[in-house]
């Protein structure tokens, strides 16, 4: 691959982001809506102490 070499979509996103200065900002908002969330340490222990053990061959009937 030449050293310089951008792929179309490469090239296309940097225009885009270009031409549409706000989309970085936007995306982070998006992301921020469901993943960067604030983990509350008390309730991730309480899932985790409620927590059932499997058995070792779950289609078992007996």
């Amino acid at each position: 691959m030449a050293k310089h070499y951008e792929s179309e979509i490469t090239q296309f996103l940097k225009g885009y982001k270009t031409e549409h200065p706000g989309t970085e900002k936007r995306q982070l908002e998006g992301r921020s809506l469901l993943w960067d969330k604030q983990q509350d340490a008390e309730q991730l222990e309480q899932f985790k102490a409620a927590c059932v053990p499997q058995k070792p061959y779950v289609y078992q009937t007996n």
